[in-house]
């Protein structure tokens, strides 16, 4: 990768970082749920008002590092609209990416926003640092009466 993508990207990171979109609670949540990394210290809530099987809305609030604070961010703005068989695609590809078990195709339009995290696999301790918000919303998918929520490896566990 060049030098200034690099450069681009960790452009990216710090704006959201400083700016996080969506960041602050829903009034009248459908569900919401907390996520911890003890490695680390970052915490994050997501709220979720979900349409059927649709995300209305997506927001979070909580202290992190500039990782995390921008994961949450990019989320969602990625998720927002989003039916939960395409959050369940985007959450794979992302942990599949940042894990480093493969690259999503660049033609996919879902991904242009979450490639700033694509490196990650190159520093595994930061991957819970990017995967926590992930996973807190698949705990707030599932809190959800109703909702068949997305599905996860890992066994509830956030980060």
């Amino acid at each position: 990768m060049t030098h200034s993508l690099t450069d681009l990207y960790q452009e990216v990171i710090l704006d959201h970082n400083r700016r996080p979109r969506n960041f602050g609670p829903l009034p009248q949540p459908t569900s919401k749920a907390e996520g911890y990394n003890p490695l680390c210290g970052d915490r994050v809530t997501v709220y979720l008002k979900m349409d059927g099987d649709r995300i209305a809305e997506v927001s979070f609030e909580g202290t992190g590092c500039a990782i995390s604070t921008a994961s949450a961010s990019i989320m969602t703005e990625v998720l927002k609209g989003k039916t939960l068989d395409e959050a369940q695609r985007i959450f794979e590809k992302f942990h599949q990416m940042v894990t480093g078990q493969g690259l999503p195709d660049p033609e996919d339009e879902d991904f242009d926003r979450l490639m700033v995290f694509h490196r990650l696999s190159e520093f595994p301790v930061r991957v819970k640092c990017a995967t926590l918000v992930w996973h807190t919303l698949l705990r707030a998918l599932q809190e959800k009466e109703g909702t068949r929520g997305l599905r996860s490896d890992r066994e509830g566990r956030a980060g």
